[in-house]
């Protein structure tokens, strides 16, 4: 039969303590697979989503961080999830695509601009610029343009 007080063989030193926090926050920046565990995707696949859904490489990374925030905001993380596992839902990626073009937060709670001039709208419109943004140096509106 068992000691009912047994003891510890080895105590739990302040240096052990600080390795077991040290590995546990490093596994949370690990990649796990996001449906595994429930909690949605990471800014890296979210980017990959959102590259995938454009057709379009090098989005910046900052403003898809900002996108799922507010995405995360209106509870569609889950969604997003599924979506990134090839899963048709057509108002999810228009809303993905919508934000990215328009540089607006999709958090219909949070008029918040994510992205200005680095929206995409700009490269479909190449004939114009953002407002407020300078086209060239000083008079360079003066000139034609190259053909």
């Amino acid at each position: 039969m068992r000691n009912s007080k047994m003891k510890s063989s080895t105590p739990l030193s302040r240096r052990g303590f600080m390795s077991a926090v040290s590995a546990m926050s490093m596994l949370s920046l690990s990649q796990w697979p996001g449906q595994a565990f429930g909690q949605g995707v990471g800014v890296d696949a979210f980017l990959a989503l959102s590259e995938k859904l454009i057709g379009q490489d090098s989005l910046p990374q900052d403003i898809a961080g900002g996108m799922l925030s507010a995405f995360n905001a209106t509870g569609k993380m889950d969604n997003i999830s599924t979506l990134s596992a090839d899963t048709v839902d057509s108002d999810l990626a228009n809303a993905i695509v919508a934000a990215w073009y328009t540089g607006e937060s999709p958090d219909p709670d949070d008029l918040t601009v994510l992205a200005y001039d680095e929206a995409l709208i700009w490269q479909a419109m190449d004939f114009t610029k953002p407002m407020g943004f300078c086209g060239g140096g000083v008079g360079y509106w003066a000139d034609p343009p190259e053909a």
